[in-house]
């Protein structure tokens, strides 16, 4: 714990200015159980996250330490998925970890800020997107993967696309333009 709170920049003594929020790992897996692998999300909820209200229109800064399955671009898309914005996050684990307990944080962290859930469909979508993303990275490296992501993201949301054929062609173009090869199968986890 003293480790988590010294790289997130937390002293004991500022601890009283937070509010602190409990992620167990039943909730991690009651989130992430059909996206991620039970050996991805372990037996232990270890990765910690604080989330700090930013100025409208300030945007998302996301900074990783410790953290081995999710980047930092991976979290940004998957908390603007969930509808996370104007915040600065920190992720942080006391040893190099997969980091899903603090997805799952900064989302419950972002909803008690604002004083509305994050909804489940978003909640969903963040969480599904995020293993994707992960899963991609895994060939293509997680810049690629995630310019990849938010790329194609943005055409489906900028296009508002919803034709399996129409996303379909958004994530070709989207693989095209960052220089990378989908598989079939890939393109259908993508779509």
């Amino acid at each position: 714990k003293a480790k988590v709170m010294q790289l997130l920049g937390v002293s004991q003594a500022d601890l009283s200015s937070y509010k602190i929020i409990t992620v167990t790992n039943k909730d991690e897996h009651n989130y992430l159980d059909k996206y991620v692998s039970s050996s991805k999300i372990g037996t232990r909820a270890l990765s910690s996250v604080t989330v700090v209200k930013g100025k409208d229109g300030s945007g998302l800064g996301i900074e990783t330490k410790n953290i081995s399955y999710c980047s930092n671009g991976m979290y940004c898309n998957a908390l603007i998925t969930a509808g996370v914005k104007d915040a600065d996050v920190v992720v942080a684990g006391p040893f190099n970890i997969s980091g899903t307990a603090a997805l799952v944080g900064a989302m419950k962290a972002y909803a008690e800020m604002n004083g509305k859930e994050v909804d489940q469909v978003s909640a969903d979508a963040a969480t599904n997107e995020l293993v994707v993303t992960g899963k991609l990275a895994e060939s293509v490296g997680p810049e690629k993967a995630t310019q990849f992501v938010a790329l194609a993201k943005q055409k489906v949301i900028e296009g508002k696309l919803s034709s399996d054929e129409d996303i379909n062609k958004a994530i070709e173009e989207s693989a095209k333009s960052v220089g990378i090869s989908l598989t079939e199968a890939q393109k259908k986890e993508l779509l």
